[in-house]
């Protein structure tokens, strides 16, 4: 019956989800006629601006009589030229170096004389980008406001008027906006705007080599108390049409903004946000017996929103979820393909409070079947929690290597590392059966490799207080391999935490066994990161045993891309040919770190 019940739930929202979307184009558009575009001649002119833009200004005199040059040519035919592929381009980097009143000056004339224009700006693809432009230069409140001149304080206010304007026609129009491919996106940075946080702007190199798994940094600045005001009254407006919000996944991601910029800057609204959004979610009618819960956590829209409400609520929402709804179904949706993803942010929200024991212990049920479900995830951020509860290491451990088949006899134990990185068990890895006895079978194992989650799971097994069984591991690997560990881009970040977390003995042991590869580490993208940081957390005598490694290679470190940081960080120039000015050097930091470290202790 669930199960029908989340397929019809799916056939519904992607229906009604097609239908609004028609809607949506034919209604906020222009009326079904054609749409004017600039001539060919403004087109080159803004083409010419653009050049001009991307060579940047060296005097603040000549960019000012630039933008003010510039935005009046625009004055006037805002609204054409804020949608036109080129000319928004143009003035989106103008209005970036535009003054607030400025900016207030296009706002206003995008909007029209009451504002109703906003909505098709907005909704439009190229005009949307110059809104979400025009609005996030409210963050310069706090810059303009330092300057005490009453002109710049009205400009401020020109521009914080505008900003007002356009929330009033988006909490208006709040549903198109959400609905809306192009509009949604205003409603997020005006929701980010009005609590007085912005995305950090990256350029979109780094964009592009950014690891999705990573959070998005948000960056805080002072805002008018208006503004504050305003995102109480949209959030008002949004929890009046939470069913929407809920089910379509343009207005979830608005909604998950919300929750994501209220809980960073307004705690109460943000956990006021919470129980209304369970209520409303546990609310609705499901099959007898049948938490409808369930079926949000199955529902690609609804688990995204559960993921987001798990991570940031208090203790007693989660502990009222677990004990009305989720009890005795976490393994049914830890196996679950969509569901396991809330399971992971309820096991890490959890974490610190007694509620994780019994979800521990009720996953733990099922550990192997979590595994041979492929949801790895779920296993691995339940070894993440465990770092914070000793009592729970050991048995965690002990069903890992039986996991992975490498549990008996106790001699196959010191093959645990590679089967962890790699996430294979014992007898693919290796190719063969565990022998009989005490003796251990290793006949043409794989190639040494290491995946995502495995290198999250060693990095976390090393947090254990006993961690003697993946060290002995690491020990016994051979040249090869380690190196290959080292210079991996996932297994590099493992080695480090391993390095770094031993002990003074075991560290000492892991780097005579990596003294012939330095020059290799040095020489590598993920090598030399990796060796910086033993640099760093290893004491004097180690740090001249890897100097008097590498030094003897200066011809081969000193051209390369990656070695070249690596001679001049750890002054090896000087430990040529001063070599007693370098160990002054070397123990003037070394008790720098350890001063700063007894105070931090």
């Amino acid at each position: 019956m669930l199960e029908k019940m989340e397929a019809k739930g799916q056939r519904l929202l992607k229906g009604k989800q097609k239908g609004h979307k028609r809607a949506v184009q034919g209604n906020i558009g222009d009326g079904g006629s054609k749409k004017q575009r600039l001539d060919g001649g403004t087109v080159s002119y803004f083409r010419r601006v653009s050049d001009r833009l991307k060579e940047g200004f060296t005097d603040e005199e000549d960019r000012g009589v630039f933008v003010e040059n510039v935005l009046a040519e625009v004055r006037g035919k805002a609204l054409l030229v804020a949608t036109d592929m080129t000319g928004s381009l143009v003035l989106e980097g103008l209005l970036a170096l535009a003054s607030p009143a400025q900016v207030a000056e296009v706002l206003e004339e995008l909007g029209g004389e009451t504002g109703s224009e906003f909505t098709a700006v907005a909704c439009d693809q190229c005009g949307g980008h110059v809104m979400e432009s025009a609005v996030k230069q409210a963050r310069r409140w706090t810059e303009e406001e330092s300057d005490v001149t009453g002109a710049e304080e009205e400009h401020c206010g020109m521009l914080e008027a505008q900003v007002q304007r356009v929330s009033a026609v988006v909490r208006e129009n709040l549903l198109a906006f959400a609905q809306d491919p192009y509009g949604s996106h205003l409603l997020r940075t005006l929701m980010q705007v009005l609590s007085g946080c912005l995305t950090r702007d990256t350029p979109s190199a780094q964009k592009a080599k950014k690891d999705r798994r990573c959070e998005v940094e948000l960056v805080d600045f002072e805002i008018p108390t208006s503004f504050w005001w305003e995102l109480k009254h949209l959030a008002d407006r949004l929890m009046e049409n939470i069913n929407v919000f809920v089910s379509n996944l343009t207005a979830c991601a608005a909604l998950q903004t919300l929750l994501t910029v209220c809980h960073r800057k307004r705690p109460k609204l943000c956990n006021k946000l919470n129980k209304s959004i369970m209520g409303y979610l546990t609310s609705l009618s499901s099959a007898p017996g049948v938490s409808p819960l369930l079926v949000f956590m199955k529902d690609p829209s609804g688990s995204h929103l559960l993921q987001k409400i798990f991570k940031i609520s208090q203790k007693a929402l989660l502990r009222d979820v677990y004990r009305n709804h989720l009890r005795s179904h976490l393994m049914p949706l830890a196996l679950h393909p969509i569901a396991n993803f809330p399971i992971q942010s309820l096991i890490a929200a959890s974490t610190p409070f007694k509620l994780f024991l019994k979800i521990f212990d009720e996953l733990m049920e099922g550990f192997e079947a979590i595994l041979a479900a492929g949801n790895i995830a779920v296993v691995v951020q339940m070894v993440e929690s465990c770092v914070q509860w000793e009592e729970r290491q050991g048995e965690l451990l002990q069903r890992l290597l039986q996991a992975f088949h490498c549990s008996e006899p106790a001699s196959l134990q010191v093959s645990c590392l590679p089967l962890f990185l790699s996430f294979l068990t014992y007898e693919v890895y290796y190719n063969t059966e565990p022998a009989e006895g005490d003796s251990v079978t290793q006949a043409s194992p794989q190639a040494f490799s290491v995946c995502y989650h495995g290198s999250r799971l060693v990095q976390a097994l090393a947090g254990f207080k006993e961690r003697s069984v993946l060290m002995n591991s690491l020990h016994d690997l051979c040249p090869r391999d380690l190196l290959t560990f080292a210079t991996d881009p996932f297994g590099s970040h493992a080695l480090q935490v391993m390095v770094t977390l031993a002990s003074d003995k075991g560290r000492g042991k892991i780097l005579r066994k990596m003294e012939d590869m330095y020059v290799d580490l040095a020489c590598s993208m993920y090598g030399s990161r990796l060796l910086e940081a033993v640099w760093n957390s290893a004491p004097i005598s180690q740090r001249k045993r890897i100097a008097d490694k590498l030094v003897p290679s200066e011809s081969q470190l000193r051209p390369d891309r990656f070695a070249r940081h690596i001679w001049a960080k750890f002054g090896l120039t000087s430990f040529l040919k001063r070599q007693g000015d370098w160990m002054e050097v070397q123990t003037g930091e070394s008790k720098k770190r350890k001063m700063f470290r007894d105070i931090l202790e």
